[in-house]
């Protein structure tokens, strides 16, 4: 067995534990394979060992790995900060957007996203701990947001995605994935998705209702950082 697929096998234990755990459907919860920084060949390495949605945060680099994987059955996830210029090929090339922030770049994407494909699904980024340097609108924004954003056509809003700040606190990570669950169901806008939860975290997020949990380096080990992180 590959060290991916050996990895994937130990990530997909622990989704199963935390599930169990927590008496969710493991059915519910996704796992998202963050392949940035990654070659092609581990994508389709991990795909071979049974994995098929992946996220990518930058996307030259992801539309070069879709290029070389086309012949697979893959769903393509954009999780990075978007900027303007960059929106048409994401509208053209993923299957959801996990890191709107901005009514400006959404309403983009519902434009140019093409009349032949099915919505794109989009999750809304929220900045729950405030930080600084995170991307993602505030817990107050949210609400007209997240209205305005669901009316938009060739878009389907599914639910928030979060990234918290990073704790060894084990209350303070479910502290961070509960208000992100709680502004969701606040939202009354029936969304069935929260994307939270990452390699360090992931037990914390599920037991507080993640359907998606991102993780690159539990699954393909540390990452190489030597090139633009924009």
């Amino acid at each position: 067995m590959s060290t991916i697929a050996e990895n994937i096998a130990k990530v997909g234990a622990r989704i199963r534990e935390a599930a169990q755990a927590s008496q969710r459907n493991l059915q519910d919860i996704g796992l998202l394979a963050v392949s940035k920084t990654k070659p092609a060949d581990a994508v389709r390495e991990a795909h071979a060992a049974g994995l098929r949605d992946f996220g990518e945060n930058y996307l030259q680099e992801a539309l070069e790995k879709q290029a070389a994987l086309s012949d697979l059955p893959l769903i393509w996830h954009f999780i990075g900060p978007i900027q303007s210029n960059k929106t048409r090929p994401i509208a053209e090339h993923f299957d959801w957007v996990h890191s709107v922030d901005r009514l400006k770049i959404a309403q983009r994407l519902s434009d140019q996203r093409p009349a032949h494909l099915p919505a794109l699904n989009i999750c809304l980024q929220v900045n729950v701990s405030l930080e600084a340097s995170k991307s993602g609108c505030s817990p107050e924004e949210l609400p007209e947001l997240a209205r305005a954003i669901s009316a938009l056509p060739n878009l389907r809003l599914r639910g928030l995605m979060a990234i918290p700040e990073a704790s060894d606190d084990i209350a303070a990570q479910h502290a961070a994935f509960a208000r992100l669950r709680q502004l969701r169901d606040d939202l009354a806008l029936n969304l069935d998705t929260l994307s939270m939860g990452m390699s360090h975290d992931l037990e914390a997020a599920i037991a507080e209702g993640a359907t998606w949990v991102r993780i690159g380096t539990a699954l393909f080990g540390a990452r190489d950082y030597g090139q633009p992180t924009h």
